[in-house]
């Protein structure tokens, strides 16, 4: 069997066990192919959201280094890379890496939050508050986008601005404007 129908046939053996909840199988038959081709993108990627599920988010940033090394213009794998690197507190690694999807894919709005996020984190506001309005653009939808674009404005001193986010989060997924309402104690002002 030559080497690109074995990897076909171990990606669909993969997706299987995957299929039918076999992780700790899925996980070691990840380790195998990965030891016997280091290259294995399909691997690397099922090995690192195995690893996230587990709680192993170090050695998961230890395969996603790998993953932007084999494919430096796949957006995905830096947004992954920035999402696990922000969530072991490397912001300034997380931020790098997010920038760098954003980049490669304008229109990742997933990509813009986490670097909201990041920015959030580092209390620079203007930062997220650009950040977290691009991806509000792309994905109008965001409950979470949106609940953290009005934190920011009350960061801010902007209430107006927070208000309506909070109106308009009530029109479109009113439990994540209850939260925000109590976390903040934020009001919607009477329109």
């Amino acid at each position: 069997m030559n080497h690109a129908i074995r990897r076909q046939a171990n990606s669909l053996r993969l997706r299987g066990l995957l299929a039918f909840g076999a992780r700790a199988h899925a996980l070691a038959l990840t380790h195998r192919l990965l030891a016997a081709d280091a290259s294995n993108t399909h691997a690397l990627a099922t090995r690192v959201h195995l690893l996230m599920e587990l709680g192993q988010a170090q050695a998961a940033l230890a395969d996603l280094t790998q993953l932007v090394r084999l494919v430096p213009q796949q957006a995905t794998a830096w947004f992954n890379l920035g999402f696990v690197q922000e969530s072991l507190g490397q912001l300034d690694e997380a931020t790098r890496s997010l920038v760098r999807a954003t980049e490669l894919d304008p229109a990742m709005d997933r990509a813009w939050y986490g670097l909201g996020l990041c920015h959030i984190r580092c209390a620079q506001w203007d930062e997220a508050l650009r950040a977290l309005e691009r991806g509000t653009e792309l994905q109008p939808l965001s409950p979470h986008a949106w609940y953290q674009l009005a934190r920011v404005h009350l960061e801010r001193g902007r209430i107006t601005e927070a208000q309506r986010i909070l109106v308009h989060l009530r029109g479109f997924e009113p439990k994540v404007a209850d939260q925000l309402e109590r976390d903040t104690g934020l009001w919607a002002a009477s329109a």
